[in-house]
């Protein structure tokens, strides 16, 4: 039997188990991989609403990146919420000097859908240096305007950005992805009348393509089927909170 490799989900803590920590780790158990979990928040929320948030101390959140990457061969990394610029950067050094070879996703979530600010935005012009270190950057289609319009899109010969379809009015469901300046369509298998909106779903999706990166799939192949799990996600029933099969 084939060892299952390691991937560190680096995420906030969602106790509904929609988003964040939990969501990924059981997107990975789903995926055949190995979930590792760093926290960098704590959250109170259901899968409507987010009502707090504390940060980790960015101290803490390196020391453990530090003893998982010494006591585990990690392949990948999934980045979820991150306080600033400079949290994110942190992160991405600790995880390169303990293997330039791993390959980092970030799903830059700035706001939820309910509108809670996770991300401050008055670092965003930090990012320009930062986002060219990742793999892949899977932003939303808001969240692409907000990159775009600073300035802060990385370079695709370098970073490989996914733009998700699920937040546009028209092509609804359509992905775009961007590597080495090539646009490539992922279109919908499902019908997304079929589709129910869920809690967490971002997240379900750039987890799932951190883990098929992690089984060694290109970055195409990845997010198609990173893209099929999240369909399936979608469809499992109508309520905001998905179940993983």
């Amino acid at each position: 039997m084939q060892d299952r490799p390691y991937v560190i989900s680096i995420a906030g803590f969602d106790p509904s188990g929609g988003a964040g920590l939990l969501s990924d780790c059981k997107t990975f158990e789903q995926s055949k991989v190995m979930g590792l979990g760093v926290c960098t928040a704590l959250t109170l929320q259901t899968a409507s609403q987010c009502i707090s948030l504390e940060w980790r101390l960015l101290d803490e959140v390196i020391k453990a990146i530090q003893v998982l990457m010494e006591n585990y061969p990690v392949s990948a990394v999934k980045i979820g919420i991150v306080k600033d610029a400079e949290f994110l950067d942190e992160i991405i050094k600790t995880v390169k000097n303990n293997d330039p070879e791993v390959k980092i996703v970030w799903d830059p979530v700035l706001k939820s859908t309910s509108e809670f600010t996770f991300f401050d935005l008055e670092t965003l012009p930090q990012l320009k240096p930062v986002v060219n270190k990742l793999s892949l950057i899977t932003p939303n289609y808001n969240e692409y305007s907000v990159l775009k319009e600073n300035n802060l899109l990385p370079d695709t010969n370098k970073c490989s950005l996914l733009i998700k379809g699920g937040h546009r009015e028209d092509h609804l469901g359509t992905d775009i992805l961007v590597e080495n300046e090539k646009e490539t369509l992922l279109l919908p298998v499902e019908d997304c009348q079929l589709l129910f909106p869920k809690h967490g779903s971002g997240c379900v999706l750039s987890s799932a393509i951190t883990a098929e990166l992690a089984k060694g799939e290109n970055m195409e192949t990845a997010c198609r089927n990173g893209k099929l799990y999240i369909e399936k996600f979608l469809k499992s029933n109508p309520s905001l909170l998905g179940t993983h099969s």
